[in-house]
């Protein structure tokens, strides 16, 4: 997969897509990124990409000239482009999926107090909120998207299996897990997992993942 992404703050970047599995993924080639400097698509000396609203308002808006001449050059025939907004759908492990399929995905990161609303309407394919808060910008989200996505490609993970067990597959969060020391300060590992019966703990596993989604997230059953 090939992912390109447009922001103001390209060195935001740097350090979550330099470690762990992100950079695993990159060093596999099993996805590219490049980062891109929003600026770069400018045409004035002052590398101006916000302007004042039509019409008057607080703060500053994406203008749409530099975003058009950076997908005029990205985009491909396969490109899905992606806005990061809060007027975006609600991000979820079902649309993440559906995302790890693309060839290649452009992110662009919205800032200041929006963006011209001709990029949503005619540049975009979708739009994508991580939750119901204010940021400063689309970078953090973007990051949190691009991760979700990039451990969803086969190869990247090294156990594949590890996906189809965890939170919010088939509509559950995960059952609780425990590891050595059995017993520590008093407090001890559920004997079920101990006993090696494999049929007895995947029941205790459903169990307790339905009991987990009901008490947190009862909009998931």
């Amino acid at each position: 997969m090939k992912i390109d992404i447009l922001t103001l703050f390209p060195k935001m970047f740097k350090g979550p897509f330099a470690e762990s599995i992100i950079k695993r993924a990159q060093e596999k080639e099993l996805t590219k990124i490049k980062i891109h400097d929003l600026r770069k698509w400018t045409k004035d000396k002052h590398q101006t990409v916000d302007d004042r609203p039509f019409g008057g308002g607080p703060g500053m808006i994406l203008m749409v000239e530099p975003i058009y001449q950076a997908l005029k050059e990205l985009r491909q025939k396969q490109t899905k482009t992606i806005l990061l907004t809060p007027q975006g759908k609600i991000f979820k492990q079902t649309m993440a999926k559906k995302l790890a399929k693309e060839k290649h995905l452009i992110f662009i990161c919205g800032h200041y107090e929006g963006v011209d609303e001709r990029i949503r309407k005619h540049l975009v394919d979708e739009e994508i909120s991580i939750g119901d808060y204010v940021l400063t910008g689309g970078e953090l989200p973007a990051m949190i998207v691009i991760d979700t996505i990039i451990r969803l490609i086969p190869g990247v993970l090294k156990k594949e299996e590890a996906v189809k067990n965890e939170s919010f597959t088939n509509n559950l969060l995960e059952y609780p897990q425990y590891t050595r020391p059995a017993k520590f300060k008093g407090w001890q590992a559920p004997e079920i997992l101990l006993s090696g019966n494999h049929q007895k703990i995947k029941e205790w596993r459903q169990k307790k993942a339905k009991e987990k989604t009901k008490k947190r997230r009862p909009d998931l059953l």
